[in-house]
């Protein structure tokens, strides 16, 4: 009876559970890093993406006035104003201070704190204080540590500093140019050798073509880091180390397994009677293959495409290989993004910022062609 029409079975509820669990896990990592690619640093470091939309509460490190602005009243060195206008932020409502890290919140506005030595401050709500010493002040004013609750804020500044300011010293515009330069080449190429070899392996009769496909296959397997230092070494006997020219071939090579036995496996699922049809008319393989084939085979094409995009887009190893050198002037997004990293790890709205401007392109690309991956995929694959 669990069969029966219009009633599920526990297994199709399921494999959708498992579907929708999956997509959760993809959707919202990247929702949170799109998020806060607009946020500040401050903000993200105070609370998650998911409260991006509610008030948070900030600790601000600010300072009084120096010492050269006290005056003598009342037998103490004092300064007053407000700490806010001081540092030149914007007033925000303070919730608590303190006067040390150890504590940031220990007291509340309009509490008077005794810091000992004849030293005393108090700190209103809106950053108004008075600051008090039996002795002459001298020096940088007193630093004060404040609790403040923040409204949500949202900028674009960050993708300006990424991708437009001429004086970005991070250099992340330079190398998703770089990546660009990269990718689209090493998508390009392997897609047109791989057709052509596809419809020989498919339509067209010689010796030796059962081991070619065999060989394929196997390659399909082989990881390409067995072939990293055999390859760059051919590379710098030839002069093409360590430049475009080396990582375009890199990426072709490595992926052209995948290639031809894709497009072989959807050329050969064709009707046979259209290539019969087009040799009795006397068609050439050539016009068969470029008036024929190629536009019959646009769904594994366009399959293959996303996945050596991403691919290429999204590689490290095979660009630090074959591509990055000491300059720095062919720094690829990944490359740059590790950097980041390691110089600027405090700085979180950068790092969101150029994590999401790395996936943009790859998600664009997918989405476009999306439809015709399964189809593509899935050619050859049953008869």
């Amino acid at each position: 009876m669990d069969n029966i029409a219009g009633k599920k079975s526990a297994l199709s509820w399921a494999v959708n559970i498992a579907v929708l669990a999956l997509v959760a896990l993809w959707v919202f990592p990247t929702l949170g890093l799109l998020i806060s690619s607009f946020r500040t640093g401050d903000q993200i470091a105070s609370s998650g993406w998911w409260k991006s939309m509610l008030p948070t509460e900030q600790n601000l490190t600010l300072r009084t006035a120096g010492g050269d602005e006290a005056e003598l009243i009342d037998g103490l060195y004092t300064v007053s104003g407000n700490l806010f206008a001081h540092e030149g932020v914007e007033q925000l409502e303070i919730s608590a201070y303190g006067t040390s890290s150890r504590d940031v919140g220990a007291y509340a506005p309009g509490e008077t704190v005794d810091m000992g030595d004849g030293e005393i401050i108090a700190v209103e709500a809106n950053g108004d204080y008075v600051y008090s010493s039996e002795e002459e002040m001298s020096g940088r004013g007193q630093r004060v540590f404040v609790t403040a609750e923040v409204a949500p804020e949202f900028t674009l500044q960050n993708y300006d500093n990424m991708l437009f300011d001429p004086n970005n010293i991070e250099g992340m515009s330079k190398a998703f140019f770089n990546t660009l330069t990269v990718s689209i080449p090493a998508t390009i190429i392997p897609i047109l050798v791989a057709a052509f070899a596809a419809y020989a392996l498919a339509w067209m009769d010689f010796p030796g073509r059962a081991l070619l496909i065999a060989a394929i296959v196997g390659l399909l397997v082989v990881p390409l880091q067995l072939a990293l230092i055999p390859l760059l070494k051919l590379h710098n006997e030839i002069g093409i180390g360590k430049g475009y020219l080396g990582v375009w071939l890199a990426h072709t090579g490595f992926g052209l397994p995948l290639a031809i036995y894709i497009l072989r496996n959807y050329m050969v699922g064709l009707p046979r009677d259209i290539i019969e049809n087009a040799k009795v008319d006397g068609a050439t393989d050539f016009q068969i293959f470029t008036k024929i084939i190629l536009p019959l085979s646009f769904p594994a094409l366009a399959s293959f495409a996303i996945f050596q995009f991403l691919w290429t887009w999204n590689d490290l190893l095979v660009a630090i290989v074959f591509l990055i050198d000491s300059s720095g002037e062919t720094t690829v997004m990944t490359k740059q993004i590790i950097e980041l990293l390691g110089t600027r790890g405090g700085n979180w709205e950068i790092l969101a910022t150029a994590a999401f401007v790395s996936i943009a392109v790859p998600l664009v690309v997918f989405f476009a062609m999306q439809k015709y991956l399964v189809r593509g995929l899935l050619a050859g694959s049953v008869k």
